[in-house]
């Protein structure tokens, strides 16, 4: 049996499930300035085709349409999942010239998808970023053996994907070439959520330890096969953003201390606290520790899973629960995650991408723990979705009164 679920774009009136909100969600969740373009194609890295969605600044045309987006989700075992996003981004449409923007490249978890998180490349993109987000395609499975074989294809072609779009994008080899004369070469980020977040630690410059228990059943000729950091791109990325990324559990241990240390590169960690798939504990604060050299956040929501990335959807009630498990967060609204997620990465990107100083009002909490912000109030007072600013510098910026909950956000300097 098929089941088609679809999101439904926001109209004037009445917001759809899932679309955020400017009066609920937090200041820097919402579309910025510029009309948003995309484009799809495919790109041959070595023996692999991938895809690659470009989400840009565009320039208004009024043919333009919205473009939808669509994915089958396809697991052994498990119904067809066909799911359907309405966008905000346009195609056909020219990206605006004489302006150049930074580039993000973005990549999703395993079993993942270039579109999985297309509400958050639109919104970068609207905002003044040019977004690379990446189809790797990961190998179907059908049973124990392929799985692994699987999963082995996954640890060793996510850097590999990733410095490849990094390379095409800068050489000027994809395809759509007023899309890649918008990117700022100087401006580079990489975003990836879990086996991404995996990839992009190494991309950025940390070598893998072959001898780590992620790789304990690899054969020989696989560990030769291991991506290794390329100090030219690794030297231009300048801001990257791991949302529950794996490897850095006991299991995995896919970095030595060591050279996590070496990392200079500004980072975001996001993550959920009861995160059991990349745990949380032993996993992902181990890496927030030790990545010393570099000036690094760490978002947390608290009683979440792993899930933090991605669309949200409207499931149908019959929904296998894998399907939801995978696509759904058991505590945490995902249209909620989905819009305070964009608010830090953006505030993140535009501080070390762009030099936006005033940025740093947003990162740099007044209270690590956000249930402690302090916001006085008069008896029967309100607000009226007013979102703290400079008269309330003992609340998280950006705000509304009482609706920053649930959250943790830490910050080291690098040295610390």
């Amino acid at each position: 049996m098929l089941v088609s679920v679809e999101a439904r774009p926001a109209d004037q009136n009445r917001p759809s499930p899932g679309r955020p909100t400017s009066a609920e969600m937090p200041e820097l969740s919402g579309h910025g300035q510029y009309v948003v373009g995309t484009v799809f194609e495919e790109l041959t890295a070595g023996n692999r085709t991938i895809g690659i969605r470009f989400w840009f600044p565009a320039a208004q045309d009024s043919s333009a349409q919205p473009q939808q987006y669509h994915h089958m989700r396809a697991v052994p075992g498990q119904r067809m999942l066909a799911l359907s996003e309405q966008g905000k981004a346009l195609a056909p449409v020219k990206p605006l010239t004489g302006s150049h923007f930074p580039l993000i490249v973005m990549s999703h978890g395993y079993g993942g998808w270039s579109e999985h998180m297309s509400r958050l490349g639109e919104t970068l993109a609207s905002r003044g970023y040019v977004v690379a987000s990446i189809d790797h395609r990961d190998p179907s499975f059908s049973d124990v053996a392929s799985f692994a074989a699987s999963f082995g294809s996954v640890l060793v072609n996510r850097s590999r994907d990733q410095q490849a779009v990094l390379r095409a994008v800068l050489d000027g080899a994809v395809r759509n070439q007023g899309v890649a004369r918008l990117m700022d070469p100087n401006a580079i980020g990489v975003l990836g959520y879990s086996m991404g977040g995996y990839g992009a630690i190494t991309t950025a410059g940390v070598p893998l330890e072959p001898a780590a228990p992620a790789f304990r059943q690899f054969p020989r000729q696989a560990l030769a096969a291991l991506p290794r950091p390329d100090p030219d791109l690794a030297a231009k990325i300048g801001a990257l953003v791991t949302m529950a990324p794996w490897g850095g559990q006991p299991d995995a241990m896919a970095w030595r201390d060591q050279d996590l240390a070496g990392l200079k590169t500004p980072m975001l960690l996001i993550d959920g606290d009861q995160d059991d798939v990349v745990d949380f504990e032993r996993g992902v604060k181990r890496l927030f520790g030790t990545v010393r050299g570099a000036d690094r956040y760490l978002l947390v929501y608290r009683e979440a899973a792993h899930n933090i990335a991605g669309n949200p959807w409207t499931l149908p009630q019959d929904a296998d629960f894998p399907a939801i498990e995978f696509l759904s967060d058991p505590v945490w609204r995902k249209d909620r995650i989905e819009a305070i997620n964009a608010h830090f990465i953006g505030a993140f990107f535009d501080l070390h991408l762009k030099q936006d100083q005033t940025r740093r009002r947003y990162l740099d909490v007044p209270v690590p723990q956000s249930n402690a912000g302090r916001w006085p109030s008069m008896f029967g007072q309100q607000w009226g979705g007013m979102v703290a600013g400079d008269n309330q510098p003992d609340y998280w910026r950006g705000f509304q009164r009482r609706w920053a909950r649930g959250l943790e956000l830490h910050h080291k300097s690098r040295g610390e």
